[in-house]
């Protein structure tokens, strides 16, 4: 008798549950899913991406219930989750005793960073596994971060078991990080969520201090990182002869790229990585932006920029 062909998030279950590695759509940017419970798994993630195994993962759940059974929420923790969750938020919580989530992913860490996202397609493929999956951007360590299934598919070729197509990423940029203890919130990585957000739920956030690359406490804290092969100059008015221009509003008619015509953070925010990749892609003597303002979701797009055009480490 035939078998019936697996729905796309019964078939990604299985291979997570084989110790595949998968390419998943998430509202954020793609994600290189593994299952987190898995050491053997989890290391597939870094030697695929060339990842320093001092970055620890996300671990992506279905629900605040699921994320419960894995850390510990402070009232705060739990605030910012119902105020956020399902959605573009990171939050990093003290391990439970018994956690599920394997050494490796959380780097060592007697802390570990969960994440409920709210693409369907995701949630699908959460609830169908019914077990943390530790997903960071689908794409080589350091390099831009696909915000499509073709991003991935040109980045892994038939390394992955599967890539699930769910459209281009809505936000275009990786969750807002943010490490909670007791009543104290702490901003680790800018993201999809404006400064200006978080601190109307939660009040002033503390900032970490980035530059400390001896043990990240969070995904996106190595310095460099989000970075094309060719050099990255930023807040540019014109490109020279062999470099490719990426503008931002008005007056950039003749550049290759425009983040936004209109001016739009979030138009901005959703095209910037597919569109460093394009440029890239052109093989450039550099890749040249114009400026962004630094008003709530450009304060994001600044802080990727900055380490894209950073090459001192």
């Amino acid at each position: 008798m035939e078998q019936t062909p697996l729905e796309p998030a019964a078939s990604a279950a299985a291979a997570l549950a084989r110790g595949d590695l998968v390419g998943l759509p998430t509202e954020t940017v793609y994600g290189l899913g593994a299952d987190a419970t898995q050491p053997e798994a989890v290391a597939k993630i870094y030697a695929a991406k060339g990842r320093p195994h001092f970055n620890p993962l996300i671990s992506h759940v279905a629900s605040l219930e699921a994320a419960e059974a894995l850390g510990v929420f402070s009232p705060l923790a739990r605030k910012m989750a119902h105020a956020f969750w399902p959605g573009p938020l990171s939050l990093v919580v003290p391990r439970q005793r018994d956690c599920a989530v394997c050494d490796l992913a959380c780097a060592g860490l007697d802390t570990l960073a969960l994440r409920v996202p709210s693409h369907p397609l995701m949630q699908e493929v959460l609830r169908a596994f019914g077990k943390p999956v530790a997903a960071p951007s689908a794409n080589i360590s350091g390099r831009p971060s696909p915000t499509t299934a073709d991003h991935v598919r040109a980045e892994f070729g038939d390394k992955l078991a599967l890539v699930l197509d769910g459209g281009p990423s809505a936000v275009g940029l990786e969750s807002a990080v943010v490490a909670v203890s007791g009543d104290q919130a702490t901003l680790l990585r800018l993201g999809g969520l404006t400064r200006e957000a978080l601190e109307a739920v939660v009040g002033p956030l503390l900032t970490a201090d980035a530059s400390a690359k001896a043990a990240p406490a969070s995904p996106g804290m190595i310095l460099r990182h989000y970075a094309p092969q060719a050099p990255v100059r930023l807040n540019a008015t014109s490109a020279q002869p062999g470099e490719v221009m990426i503008g931002f509003g008005s007056g950039y008619e003749g550049a290759a790229f425009n983040l936004s015509p209109t001016g739009e953070l979030t138009e901005a925010a959703a095209n910037l990585f597919a569109m460093l990749r394009a440029a890239d892609a052109l093989s450039p003597a550099a890749i040249v932006i114009a400026p962004v303002p630094k008003t709530g979701l450009g304060e994001a797009i600044a802080d990727r920029l900055a380490r894209a055009a950073d090459r001192s480490c």
